[in-house]
């Protein structure tokens, strides 16, 4: 076996693990909950950064397209966020954007991020703050990490946890299982209303 062979059998092994380790109950939970925030006309702000923000988009497509949801992330309006960070910094550009879209009780932030932030390190800190700004609000909380010491884990029931052995893949793998994870939900028959395409 070649070292190209030997990397993508560990790789697919990985993942093979990795979805055997998903805690589905916690899954099932999340939605039951969107369920009820569907049945109230609630919203989900889906958020995160780097290749998080892009399955947040595609989450917000699928959640309104096929369980007829209202559904945002922030950050696809650039102009908005981009003004946030350049007038009052890039920490409260979303929390600041929750607070003018009213975010409410009957709402819901749901968190993609592979680490979950880290307040000393400084990283992720607008996740942190828009998570606080949410449990200020009384708002419903979901996310999905691959990192148990991050803020989001340790401080949010209905986090799901990407368990990885191979800390090096943390990234691909936890991006690609957010996907994953998302697609399950929204073709759940609790929730969804319309067909795909294929």
């Amino acid at each position: 076996m070649n070292i190209k062979e030997k990397f993508l059998n560990k790789y697919f092994d990985e993942i093979a693990t990795t979805s055997k380790l998903i805690n589905l109950n916690k899954i099932d939970e999340i939605i039951k909950k969107i369920k009820f925030i569907k049945k109230n006309k609630g919203r989900i702000f889906f958020i995160g950064v780097g290749g998080s923000s892009a399955n947040a988009s595609h989450a917000v497509n699928d959640f309104r397209k096929i369980c007829s949801i209202e559904c945002y992330n922030p950050l696809d309006n650039f102009s908005e966020i981009s003004a946030r960070i350049n007038d009052e910094g890039w920490e409260s550009s979303i929390s600041e954007y929750l607070k003018t879209s009213n975010l409410g009780k009957n709402d819901a932030l749901f968190f993609l991020s592979v680490g979950g932030g880290d307040i000393k390190k400084k990283i992720s800190v607008n996740l942190i703050n828009a998570l606080k700004y949410g449990k200020k609000r009384k708002s419903n909380i979901f996310a999905i990490v691959a990192r148990k010491e991050g803020y989001i884990y340790k401080n949010n029931k209905l986090t799901i946890l990407i368990p990885i052995g191979d800390k090096k893949n943390i990234t691909p793998i936890s991006e690609s299982f957010q996907s994953v994870i998302l697609h399950a939900i929204v073709s759940d028959t609790r929730l969804q209303e319309n067909k795909t395409k294929w």
